[in-house]
């Protein structure tokens, strides 16, 4: 298997955009890959489907560095010289055993894509920064423990793709009204009652757009409109009739849905790990 590693990193080496794919292969330690340190152009690096328990620190030496992908692992902390590396857009750590995310994380300079899937995150796993990635455009925090989201989410103005699907969350922020570029949103499978009627400022209904919300726990008149179609949900929320409505229920302080008893996202995620 080290041959073949060693011919696929020498390959890498030869290339004018040096991109190394590793999958599936065995890989424990990033830093025993025969040959790897010499990879100093390297643009994009693919390790998804190893048993990686730790990324170096050193990976911040890799200055060209766009993509990196390390789904699937068994990574539980990430090192705080990711947030140094210039060109890094891409950065794929979901499946993996993640608790939280490095101090200083949010001071990445251009990244565009952060996928966090299927880890142990909740909202105390951001560092105080993390909604400084101005430059974020997809966000993908599902199949996580979050509970809240911070209201800050409303900083990360040229977010297109919000994924906060099979969460615990008991309720989403009104700054996410705030989000006018946002095309996509998946809120589905959480413990969700009402939606803030700044969310009727998004433009989530049509074709090119993608708006989930299904195995919540909406009040009636909601899953009444969601019975009909997206659109009539999005006018709705804009309605007085909601927004009195919405007052109503928040000032009740009504108590979240418990949680689901259902422990298959968790079983899942071990399992494939």
């Amino acid at each position: 298997m080290s041959s073949k590693i060693k011919k696929l990193v020498d390959e890498a080496r030869e290339s004018e955009n040096p991109e190394l794919d590793l999958v599936d292969k065995g890989i424990v330690n990033i830093l025993e890959i025969p040959g790897f340190a010499s990879l100093s152009n390297l643009s994009k690096l693919v390790l998804a489907h190893n048993k990686i328990t730790s990324v170096p620190p050193s990976i911040a030496n890799f200055l060209n560095l766009e993509t990196i992908i390390l789904f699937n692992n068994q990574i539980e902390e990430l090192p705080t010289t990711l947030s140094s590396m210039p060109k890094l857009k891409i950065l794929n750590v979901g499946m993996n055993r993640l608790n939280s995310l490095p101090r200083g994380f949010g001071a990445c300079p251009v990244l565009e894509v952060l996928d966090v899937t299927y880890n142990n995150l909740s909202e105390n796993s951001l560092p105080a920064n993390f909604f400084c990635l101005d430059t974020l455009r997809a966000l993908y925090l599902g199949d996580n423990d979050f509970e809240h989201l911070p209201p800050e989410i409303g900083r990360l103005k040229n977010l297109q793709i919000l994924v906060l699907r099979d969460n615990d969350l008991v309720a989403v922020p009104k700054e996410l009204g705030e989000l006018n570029r946002l095309r996509e949103l998946h809120i589905q499978g959480n413990r969700l009652t009402v939606l803030p009627p700044e969310l009727g400022s998004l433009d989530l209904v049509g074709s090119k757009q993608v708006f989930k919300a299904g195995s919540n726990h909406w009040v009636a008149p909601i899953t009444e409109q969601f019975q009909i179609g997206v659109s009539h949900v999005f006018d709705y929320i804009r309605s007085d009739t909601y927004k009195f409505l919405y007052g109503r229920h928040i000032s009740a302080g009504a108590a979240p849905p418990p949680k689901t008893s259902d422990k298959s996202k968790k079983v899942s995620r071990s399992q494939k790990k």
